[in-house]
């Protein structure tokens, strides 16, 4: 008998919730959705929120969101329409356009405003927080913003086009990198019933959120996630999915879960409530 080949499909990761995110407002009462961060679902290690903003109404975002600390987390924010300018107390400025990636490693801390550069039209995007090992906690802070021309864009399949922010896709990788929580994270345009399969690592957590249209996630037991969904995907090696009769647009994400205790309290993100109670004593004494 000849050498034996191995044909095990890789195991498609099955939904194992589906959630939806909840109206709120943050900073100066900009009107959000929150998607992760939520009773529903507070976190998934190490994603620790997932907010989805968009709106034509200039009182929806206007006032922006002023002079705030953060330490102990990473903010991701991935703008698909209009402007937003950023400073932050260790002299970092930058304005954020349609399609472009600000990456902020809060560290040990930092402080900052992100303000609209527009008085009217479509303000529409994301923002993720993901988590720092205590290890890197106190970091330095750093700042990292992606024109959009640096965001790859790449024909994943018939009828599939990825925007590769972190991951690789087809041999292309996305300019971000972060050892400790090894993310993807991928903005997907699916034509009406393309259908795309992404490898992830074992172990990692990841989920979808449509925000256009609707998708089918999974293999043989592919659940139908709508617009406005999160679905959080049971363990595995591929993430699969289908756009469900209509063209859809997903992020698909992924992430090495850290493990360790989690204590927060507003924008500071530590491991025990002793580092939390430290962290505001350091901002009211001038230390970020």
């Amino acid at each position: 008998m000849g050498p034996q080949t191995d044909v095990t499909a890789p195991a498609s990761r099955r939904v194992a919730r589906r959630v939806r995110g909840m109206p709120t407002s943050d900073g100066a009462g900009v009107r959000l959705t929150r998607v992760i961060g939520t009773p529903t679902l507070p976190d998934l290690d190490p994603f620790l929120m997932l907010d989805e903003f968009g709106s034509e109404r200039p009182g929806d975002y206007i006032a922006g969101f002023p002079d705030h600390p953060h330490r102990g987390f990473e903010t991701v924010t991935y703008m698909l329409d209009g402007r937003m300018r950023h400073r932050d107390n260790h002299g970092n400025e930058g304005v954020l356009v349609p399609g472009s990636v600000q990456w902020m490693t809060a560290g040990r801390g930092l402080v900052h405003s992100e303000m609209p550069e527009q008085v009217e039209g479509l303000m529409r995007g994301f923002q993720l927080w993901i988590n720092l090992p205590a290890r890197l906690k106190m970091t330095a802070p750093r700042y990292q913003e992606y024109a959009p021309e640096r965001i790859p864009s790449v024909a994943a399949g018939p009828g599939v086009r990825a925007k590769v922010i972190a991951g690789a896709v087809a041999g292309v990788r996305g300019p971000i990198e972060a050892e400790a929580t090894d993310p993807t994270y991928l903005d997907l345009c699916l034509d009406a019933d393309a259908a795309y399969g992404h490898a992830v690592p074992a172990g990692h957590n990841a989920f979808v959120y449509v925000f256009e249209g609707a998708a089918r996630v999974g293999a043989d037991d592919a659940q139908r996630v709508v617009k406005g969904e999160l679905a959080v995907l049971a363990d595995g090696t591929r993430i699969d999915l289908r756009a469900d009769g209509a063209p859809a647009r997903v992020l698909l994400l992924a992430g090495r879960p850290l493990r360790e205790p989690v204590a927060k309290y507003g924008p500071f993100v530590m491991n025990t409530m002793d580092e939390i109670r430290q962290a505001v004593e350091d901002l009211r004494a001038g230390r970020f």
